[in-house]
């Protein structure tokens, strides 16, 4: 069994927390925009509440363990591993109490490169333990506006986690799905799973859009979420977001194994 102490080591060896890769100032950048309520970083939530940068700051000290000094312009984020194994610890509780009542869930990651491993892990689990893993609207177009343009995607689902692919990506070999802030996948996918009767999903996991806008539309819903992403935690601050696990979620997909043994661990899903 991983135990929170190996797992605290492991964090901050492969810089999931601790000194992370994602820079203070992508971070500063996300939580100006954020303000401002540009939806490229609200990723589906509609904020409640005023949130001002130094309100954002002044959340992600408590939430991830950033910085609280707004001197503090330039250099790498931190996130602090204990914060992160509370988080996995909230978490896991969430994914026990679903597959205690078999309840239907929905899983999809705009970051199929590095985190489909974690969440295949996690659906694997899910349903062996008598949780129907949702895989609604296969191959729906979903037209997400880029910062190339409107683009088409079709949504997929891959070891049952949902992403989306660009059409000319969809041959065989190719790598699984296209990175992704978009709440439209997710808004597509419970529309159609709605239109055919159901069921609905009663958690969804995931990240970035997935999370975000399933939780503003009133779906529980849990995931991972960088320093730069604080779309989750307002959303976990104003009660639309149940979990927001904080975590450098661009390393490589490897390092997130032990996350998962850790969760189902803690979940009592081990298999």
């Amino acid at each position: 069994m991983l135990t929170a102490d190996a797992l605290r080591t492991h964090l901050l060896a492969v810089r999931l927390a601790g000194e992370v890769a994602t820079s203070r100032e992508d971070s500063l950048r996300s939580y100006r925009l954020f303000a401002a309520r540009d939806p490229r970083v609200l990723l589906g939530i509609d904020p409640e509440w005023a949130w001002g940068q130094r309100d954002l700051l002044a959340l992600m000290a408590e939430k991830c363990g950033v910085s609280a000094d707004p001197a503090y312009t330039s250099g790498p984020d931190v996130i602090d591993p204990d914060r992160t194994l509370a988080a996995l610890d909230a978490f896991a509780a969430r994914i026990r109490s679903a597959a205690l009542r078999g309840a239907p869930v929905l899983l999809g990651t705009g970051h199929p490169h590095r985190l489909l491993g974690f969440y295949g892990g996690l659906a694997d689990a899910l349903s062996a333990a008598g949780c129907e893993v949702l895989t609604p609207a296969q191959g729906h177009c979903v037209d997400i506006l880029t910062r190339f343009g409107l683009r088409t995607y079709h949504l997929d689902y891959v070891r049952g986690v949902a992403l989306v692919r660009e059409p000319e990506a969809e041959r065989p070999g190719c790598e699984p799905g296209a990175h992704s802030h978009s709440p439209l996948p997710v808004r597509v996918a419970l529309a159609a799973a709605a239109d055919a009767g159901g069921p609905l999903p009663e958690l969804v996991i995931g990240d970035h859009g997935w999370v975000c806008g399933a939780g503003q539309l009133g779906f529980e819903a849990i995931g991972l979420a960088d320093t730069d992403d604080p779309a989750l935690f307002v959303g976990e601050a104003e009660g639309v977001v149940s979990v927001a696990v904080p975590v450098d979620d661009a390393v490589r997909s490897d390092y997130y194994w032990p996350l998962t043994r850790y969760v189902l661990n803690r979940a009592c899903l081990s298999q």
